[in-house]
């Protein structure tokens, strides 16, 4: 599941039933992930020590919600480590 925005911003709104998916990140893309990370908590820190109205910080605030989507987009692309159960279920069920 890929959390949107409004879920991001409001934590209440992802469904306390959606699973939850492991992935296995590759080198490369945990320093991607790392390096957004970064970016991201730079910008926002910025944006929080400025603190100045919001309508002037459309920019920053734009460039945050990019970086972000990246950030969400490589960690969506690594593939799924599949559960406990999906791995006894394909046990079950190979062929013979």
């Amino acid at each position: 599941m890929i959390a949107t925005t409004s879920q991001l911003a409001y934590p209440s709104a992802i469904s306390r039933t959606a699973p939850i998916v492991r992935r296995r990140i590759t080198p490369e893309a945990g320093h991607a992930l790392e390096k957004l990370s970064h970016a991201i908590e730079y910008l926002s820190d910025e944006l929080a020590i400025d603190a100045g109205p919001f309508t002037g910080n459309r920019g920053r605030i734009e460039a945050i919600d990019l970086l972000m989507s990246l950030n969400r987009r490589v960690f969506a692309e690594c593939p799924e480590i599949p559960s406990i159960g999906q791995r006894i279920s394909a046990w079950f069920h190979r062929p013979a």
